[in-house]
This record gives C-alpha cells, structure tokens and sequence, in this order.
C-alpha cells in the first residue's frame, strides 16, 4: 500500500520455515504503522505468531484489537492498537504486560523484529512519543526474552522512520543495547493505574486474547 515493495520479514519468516525447518517464529512489529501485510500472509498459520504494536486509529486502517487471527491461526495475530500520544511507558508496559506472557506460552524458535523508528517524537509523519530510552528499553526486554525462549535467536530488520534523528537516535539505542556484553536486567514494568492509556490497551488485547493466553496483563 505505497510504503513497501518486499516484505523483508515476512521473506525471512518463509525462509526459515521453508530451507532451515523452523517450525514456530514469533514476529514483533513496533513500525507505528500496523503491518497489514505482515498479518494477511500468516493470520491462518499457527506457526508464526505476528505481534504488532502501532498507532490507531492511522494508516492503513487496520490493527484492531479483534483481528485476532483466522482459521488454524486465530489466535496467533495480536495486535495492540495505541493511540496517539503513547510514549516510552506504553511501549514497554505492553511489552512487558502482553509479549513477555505470550512468548513465553508460545515459545517460538526464534523473534523476528520489524524494528522501525516512526514512533520516535521527532517524526514528522506520526503522533508517538518515543524517545532512544525507549528504544533501549523494548531492545532490552526482546533482548532478554530470546535468551529466554529461543537461545538468543533475535533478528531486527529496518523499517519505517521518516526523521534523520529519530533514526539516529533509536538506531543507535538498539545497537548499543545488542552490542551489550551482557543481557541487561528488564526494566520494571510500568504501573498500568485504571484510566491510564496503558491500562486500558492491555484490557482491550486482554479481553480478546486471554482464552489462549491466560497470563495475559500480568507484569
């Protein structure tokens, strides 16, 4: 739909299914735009786990709480929408709160991440306010939950990102916490108090996605 011509991490998901028999994959995408297409090439597979966290209502449309997978796969799409304005605390609490507790259900063989930077504060096209902490903070916690899960097998690919500094900044953010000699401690998860924005998207993917994932909104 105008922004990309290959699907890159869905060509490597494929891949690895395909020539190195990979059997379950868990993609994250924090690309502020919700990954359409991403979702339409596995919402009836239930070996590849697509989580995207973005900002809705936005372009294209899609990402809602209740597209949840179809067929053999309903349950393996997540999507966490946010609304503009989400920050630093959002990100990592729905990281901490939604993808720590599905991975660790689902337990995939290896976390794929369309890594985009157009959630940063300075891009000129969104309304997210995520800043190179934040970066550092979800790097750190899909960092540590591949340790967990898959033996260290992470991979994050470009994406969006329409601002130099914002793609400076959460760039370097990334790479400094992968270069890391050691996986660093996760941050503590964000209070999520009734009323606050985190509160309320961790309830709506919750109450849809807690019939397959029970620990779901646990910190």
């Amino acid at each position: 739909m105008g922004f990309c011509l290959f699907n890159s991490v869905a060509i490597a998901a494929h891949a690895l299914k395909a020539e190195q028999g990979v059997e379950k994959i868990l993609i994250l995408d924090w690309d502020v735009h919700h990954g359409n297409g991403t979702q339409h090439l596995f919402e009836d597979d239930p070996s590849v786990l697509y989580f995207s966290m973005h900002q809705f209502p936005y372009y294209p449309g899609t990402g809602d709480a209740n597209e949840a997978g179809r067929g053999r796969g309903l349950g393996a799409t997540i999507n966490v929408p946010l609304p503009a304005g989400c920050g630093d605390i959002e990100y990592s609490g729905a990281l901490r709160r939604i993808l720590v507790p599905v991975a660790l259900r689902f337990r995939p063989q290896i976390l794929l991440v369309s890594c985009g930077f157009d959630a940063h504060r300075a891009d000129p096209l969104a309304s997210m306010e995520l800043t190179a902490e934040g970066f550092a903070h979800m790097t750190r916690i899909v960092r540590t939950l591949a340790e967990d899960v898959c033996g260290g097998r992470l991979v994050l690919l470009l994406e969006g990102g329409y601002s130099a500094a914002g793609l400076r900044e959460g760039t370097a953010a990334v790479l400094d916490e992968m270069l890391a000699a050691q996986t660093r401690p996760i941050p503590p998860a964000a209070d999520a108090p009734a009323g606050s924005m985190l509160s309320a998207v961790v309830k709506q993917v919750a109450d849809v996605h807690r019939r397959f994932f029970p620990d779901l909104g646990a910190a």
